[in-house]
């Protein structure tokens, strides 16, 4: 099991913005590829971002490009999630996750946090 805490989900009005923090061990910070992931009411876990942490190559959803930015703090062993401009649409559980390598698709990922709620009003 690969513990994952995330922290930072709140309530924001829409334009707003708010970090999400996941904080991993050495381990897997070093060896896997992180990112995050989204669940709205009635609909399917989606990709958000995500991020190797040898190379730092990044995948961002099309519908958050250039408002969220994922991000890794070498010395915290800790995965950010910036979201800038947020729309009442973002309004989600976003989860953490660890895997080997990089997928979208989250039938493919092995280890998940908790999850941390975002909701975004208008």
């Amino acid at each position: 099991q690969v513990p994952l805490v995330e922290s930072g989900g709140g309530s924001v009005q829409a334009g707003g913005s708010l970090r999400l923090s996941c904080v991993v061990s050495w381990y897997t910070y070093r060896r896997y590829c992180m990112g995050w992931f989204r669940q709205a009411p009635g609909k399917e876990r989606e990709g958000v971002a995500n991020i190797y942490s040898s190379g730092g190559s990044t995948y961002y959803a099309d519908s958050v490009k250039g408002r969220f930015a994922i991000s890794l703090d070498d010395a915290k062993n800790t995965l950010y999630l910036q979201m800038n401009s947020l729309k009442p649409e973002d309004t989600a559980m976003y989860y953490c996750a660890a895997n080997s390598l990089c997928y979208t698709n989250p039938d493919r990922i092995r280890y998940w946090g908790q999850g941390t709620q975002v909701t975004v009003s208008s």
